[in-house]
């Protein structure tokens, strides 16, 4: 990492960890400032920050640690450094961390709409496309669609952070033979009044039933054949239908988005891939050498970079998946001249994603290299209680009837809430979220009712509780408003308090924690970190308390330390995509 002059504006710990670099230059020439600060990492528990001496090859580490320390002298940056073994161990200046960190949390999120500590400008002027969710108008909307949908609503969120300009695009599946199928079956079993009421509930039900049909007469599968390639050419009375079907449900699927607080600027699909791009890159391809003719079919072959042969036309001439995205990508870098786009696609398609980079590789497109493949596990038992798989917005209502009846537990705060509803349905989704996102991405996990419906440990709903506490303080304490301005709070107090240290040290990593989840494409790591955080603030609530506090000063820079602890692992929460709730 090539170091930047300390930069309090998007991390005030950048001025601790460059005055350990300038210090540890100084002291062992002729090491540059640039190298020490490359090296200067955070300790383990106790410890603020860390160098391991053998990285820098200079000799006997004893004699290295002792031309340090013999210069070292405390300052308001860096108050202590202690050798052991290979490491030399730095410790912050309490009161210096305490009010750099919360000057910087409080002017970056104070009266701002959303908060935006750990944002940075790495991105700027950048543009990136994410394609996520992308479910298939002919099937459920079904868990496996909610890791894609979840991932790719927090790659959104992260890139906008660091300054990118983002283009959130859901690729519908509404293209191909399964259309054809439908529109058979649905001469057979459709109704106008099932179709306007739930679309793709109501295309599913025609789909399952007309592929029974199928199985057992082979002429059904035939007639859906010619009926999709008539769509192909373009037969306006076979397409008529399908654009109904397409345009209820989108809209079915933007309620179902805005529920879970997800959404897309642009709706494509399979369907909107224009022809003349797909014929473009096969010709290109034929005239590069690069297809070989097999039975009537157009493939390439992959084979030397052990990717197996990519069909690319059928023997019908129909195209297929490969083609669309080949054509679809050409035609996006035309349109928008973007410099990363983003696939959130199952492992399971591991292989069409690698096929489908090689080829735009080898047709020799310089943007080729800025695609990437963020992929994911699959989700394992995510079903109702009574163990039925479904579709994704009765997992959503189950989980809020889940946490609703846990919220009449409490007759007292239950009444206190405005629209119990809404609010069991947010921590419910926080609860499905948090789940999915706090393992690694690439991880396969098993859904668990009773971890999602729990406010112990490391679940979403405990993260919602740590929010709510925190803005209760000012509900509760109006004797201590307005707060006096950040120059005017007395935070001595607080630099002499571990607990209080150890939150306001954690807030001070957040902007690392986002630009290392943009390394990363991870949102675990943010998760880990909001629930470290609500841990912090869960230890503290007894012994830094606000209310009863009988010195005010105290009480005052408490009450300002929790208002910056909310806005943070609200900016948290905001990136993972969940709406922080005020009360419970």
């Amino acid at each position: 990492m090539a170091y930047s002059p300390p930069d309090p504006s998007t991390c005030a710990l950048d001025a601790f960890r460059y005055s350990i670099a300038e210090r540890v230059a100084a002291a062992l020439p002729p090491l540059t400032v640039d190298q020490v600060y490359a090296g200067v990492d955070y300790g383990k528990k106790g410890v603020d920050f860390t160098i391991a001496l053998p990285r820098f090859k200079l000799g006997k580490v004893e004699d290295v640690a002792a031309k340090v320390l013999t210069q070292f002298q405390p300052d308001e940056h860096i108050e202590s450094i202690t050798h052991d073994k290979a490491f030399l161990h730095f410790q912050c200046t309490s009161t210096t961390v305490i009010r750099n960190i919360l000057n910087q949390v409080h002017a970056l999120t104070h009266d701002a709409p959303s908060p935006c500590y750990g944002s940075n400008a790495s991105g700027k002027g950048k543009k990136v496309i994410i394609e996520y969710s992308s479910p298939n108008i002919a099937k459920s909307f079904h868990v496996g669609h909610l890791r894609s949908t979840i991932i790719g609503g927090f790659l959104a969120n992260l890139y906008k952070a660091c300054g990118w300009e983002v283009i959130s695009m859901n690729y519908l599946g509404d293209w191909g033979t399964q259309f054809g199928l439908i529109a058979t079956g649905f001469e057979k079993y459709g109704s106008q009044e099932e179709l306007e009421k739930d679309p793709i509930k109501h295309l599913f039900e025609i789909y399952v039933k007309v592929n029974k049909d199928a199985e057992a007469d082979p002429e059904v599968k035939a007639e859906a054949g010619r009926w999709f390639k008539r769509m192909e050419d373009g037969d306006e009375s076979a397409l008529k239908n399908w654009r109904v079907w397409r345009e209820l449900s989108v809209k079915k699927y933007s309620e179902e988005y805005e529920r879970l607080n997800i959404g897309f600027d642009v709706y494509t699909g399979e369907s909107q891939v224009g022809k003349e791009w797909q014929d473009k890159a096969l010709a290109r391809l034929e005239e590069m050498g690069l297809i070989e003719d097999v039975d009537g079919a157009k493939i390439v072959n992959l084979e030397k970079w052990k990717m197996g042969k990519a069909v690319l036309r059928k023997r019908d001439g129909t195209s297929i998946y490969l083609t669309r995205d080949i054509g679809g990508a050409i035609e996006r870098y035309e349109k928008y001249k973007f410099d990363k786009m983003i696939y959130v696609v199952s492992s399971q398609q591991d292989l069409h994603l690698a096929q489908f980079f090689k080829v735009l590789e080898l047709m020799q497109f310089p943007w080729a290299a800025s695609l990437q493949h963020v992929n994911y596990g699959l989700v394992q038992g995510m079903s109702t209680r009574k163990g039925t798989v479904v579709f994704l917005d009765q997992i959503i209502k189950e989980a809020a009837q889940v946490m609703h009846e846990q919220m009449q537990k409490n007759e007292e705060k239950y009444s206190a809430i405005e629209d119990p509803e809404t609010v069991a349905r947010e921590i419910g989704i926080t609860g499905v979220k948090i789940q999915d996102m706090a393992a690694k991405r690439i991880n396969n996990y098993t859904f668990n009712w009773d971890r999602m419906k729990s406010f112990e440990g490391d679940t979403g709903p405990y993260l919602q509780y740590a929010h709510v506490r925190m803005s209760s303080l000012s509900r509760k304490n109006p004797h201590l408003l307005p707060l006096p301005p950040p120059s005017q709070i007395d935070t001595t107090s607080l630099a002499m308090s571990s607990h209080a240290r150890e939150i306001v040290f954690l807030l001070g990593t957040y902007p690392d924690v986002v630009k290392v989840a943009l390394k990363t494409q991870e949102p675990s790591g943010v998760v880990t970190y909001a629930m470290r955080l609500s841990h912090a603030i869960s230890s503290a609530w007894e012994v830094l308390a606000v209310k009863g506090e009988e010195d005010l000063d105290k009480a005052r820079a408490r009450l300002w330390m929790y208002e910056c602890t909310r806005d943070v692992l609200g900016a948290a929460m905001r990136l993972l995509s969940i709406r922080p709730l005020e009360r419970m």
